[in-house]
């Protein structure tokens, strides 16, 4: 007969061991699904990027790609992935002071990735930017980018022409054959009386609502910055500014690939919309968000703040230049400072014009600021 200290002995530590053996199962069981989505999502996003490179490869070698829309499971599974932490990770990881030595290997290491053009910088030297903030948004020689006199529309910042043209039924084209909603994208129609570009010409629809003048026409024109771009943004014509339009949203990757991917892309994500007039009718020039950058600086505009840790799906914030400035908006001039992007996103114009209103851009050619995108 076994010895009873023996007996309990042997099941102290066979429950030990199955304590020992079960404790990971009930870790892993613990992880919570938010956490499993998240992972799923990454892993998700970097197929994608993968799907992107091929994608850059074929139109390199002059191969249409067709147009495949993402499902609104993948949608949902990219939104998944926290860009919005991310990108206020990047931002504070963007003002971390570099030590002297170490500035020079990064940043070459970043102009080489992306092949930025340190010639145009006002500053060439690398020592001289104290962070990567510092270096993402350095100027220009006053030489670098002459702005064009001749036009009356030119491009507000350097990047790549997605998509141009005018806009018909209400729908705009980000890339040949993905289009969105013009009224998603701006948001309802500004009744506010002292706006000017408000007294629009009585129609349904709400592209017609905001033409102004009679034979006057909608146009469209998308530019993407990429990462090596120059980050600031300029005034592209002659305007002025009366309203300021900021919607929270998503920080998805804008880059042509996922812009062809994701219907409706720029009303996901976070964006800036600024309206007015000029001297053809409605004006408005939209900054959208992208992943890492998150952040958005309008120079004229201290009380804007984007990628805020919390919003509510689907709310924007409206403020009037008229109704608390000085009654007259905020007069732009052609090729004026504008704002900056943190790192690289989008830029889309949306303008009245008359009917004569011709581009001078091919889709997918480079485009620097101050060269123009079209004129009468």
């Amino acid at each position: 007969m076994p010895c009873p200290c023996i007996s309990q002995g042997l099941q102290g530590w066979s429950y030990a061991a199955a304590k020992l053996h079960t404790a990971p199962v009930r870790q892993i069981f613990r992880l919570r699904f938010f956490h499993v989505l998240v992972a799923t999502g990454g892993g998700y996003a970097g197929y994608r990027k993968y799907e992107d490179y091929k994608l850059k490869q074929l139109e390199k070698r002059g191969i249409e790609v067709p147009v495949k829309l993402a499902s609104e499971w993948e949608v949902a599974l990219y939104k998944s992935v926290p860009t919005r932490l991310l990108s206020r990770a990047w931002g504070r990881l963007n003002q971390v002071e570099l030590p002297t030595w170490l500035r020079k290997p990064v940043y070459s290491l970043y102009i080489w990735t992306f092949g930025v053009n340190m010639k145009e910088a006002a500053v060439e030297d690398l020592h001289h930017y104290r962070n990567l903030s510092e270096f993402f948004r350095r100027k220009l020689k006053p030489q670098a980018r002459p702005v064009c006199c001749v036009h009356s529309v030119i491009s507000p910042s350097d990047g790549k022409i997605l998509n141009f043209g005018q806009v018909k039924n209400c729908e705009v084209e980000q890339v040949k054959g993905v289009t969105y909603s013009l009224e998603s994208f701006l948001g309802p129609r500004i009744s506010t009386e002292e706006i000017r570009f408000s007294q629009a010409l009585p129609g349904n629809s709400f592209q017609q609502q905001l033409v102004t003048k009679e034979g006057n026409e909608l146009y469209h024109c998308v530019i993407y910055l990429a990462p090596g771009d120059y980050h600031c943004f300029h005034s592209p014509t002659d305007w002025t500014v009366s309203h300021r339009r900021h919607f929270p949203g998503s920080l998805m990757s804008v880059n042509p690939g996922v812009a062809r991917w994701i219907k409706e892309l720029f009303c996901h994500n976070e964006r800036v919309v600024l309206t007015g007039d000029w001297k053809h009718g409605f004006f408005s020039l939209t900054a959208v968000g992208a992943t890492n950058v998150g952040s958005i600086r309008i120079y004229f505009d201290q009380d804007l703040h984007t990628n805020s840790p919390s919003y509510s799906k689907g709310s924007y914030n409206d403020f009037s230049f008229i109704s608390n400035n000085n009654k007259e908006g905020i007069p732009m001039r052609k090729g004026e400072h504008l704002g900056e992007f943190n790192l690289g996103s989008t830029i889309v114009l949306i303008f009245e014009a008359p009917k004569d209103f011709k581009f001078n851009l091919k889709a997918g050619q480079k485009i620097r600021f101050g060269e123009a995108l079209g004129s009468l």
